[in-house]
């Protein structure tokens, strides 16, 4: 079910780029990429409360980042993501936890730009500082 409608196993498995002959193979004969995808395409048809993502979007085909949006907008638990991909943070995310200055933690409602506005209105125009550290060793 997506949407709140009901899928066709083998219409859902396109979405993740698994055409024809490729939904009949063994799951033991795919390749990386075509574990990641399916995994994926199992991880989002679940009902789960939490879903974990650490940089979701790496070595994904357009295909498939559109069904990875897609179960997202439908998931109805809660998904933590952790990405530098800020497009894509911004078609999901109604929601930014951010680590700000010296670890200072800052909840904010609304999608990953609207929190880059507010954190400029807040903080100025903050540009990360390089942190220097005493040597160790003498020349």
């Amino acid at each position: 079910m997506m949407a709140g409608k009901m899928v066709n196993s083998r219409a859902y498995l396109s979405r993740f780029n698994f055409s024809g002959s490729e939904q009949n193979k063994k799951v033991s004969t795919l390749s990386g990429g075509e574990r990641n995808r399916l995994h994926l395409a199992m991880t989002l048809k679940e009902e789960g409360n939490v879903l974990l993502l650490d940089e979701p979007t790496n070595d994904l085909d357009v295909n498939t980042l559109r069904a990875l949006e897609e179960g997202l907008d439908n998931f109805a638990g809660c998904a933590v993501i952790i990405s530098h991909d800020r497009w894509f943070l911004d078609r999901v995310c109604t929601h930014i936890i951010a680590f700000e200055g010296d670890s200072q933690i800052y909840s904010f409602e609304g999608s990953f730009t609207e929190y880059e506005e507010n954190k400029r209105k807040r903080l100025g125009d903050v540009t990360p500082k390089r942190i220097r550290y005493k040597k160790l060793i003498r020349d």
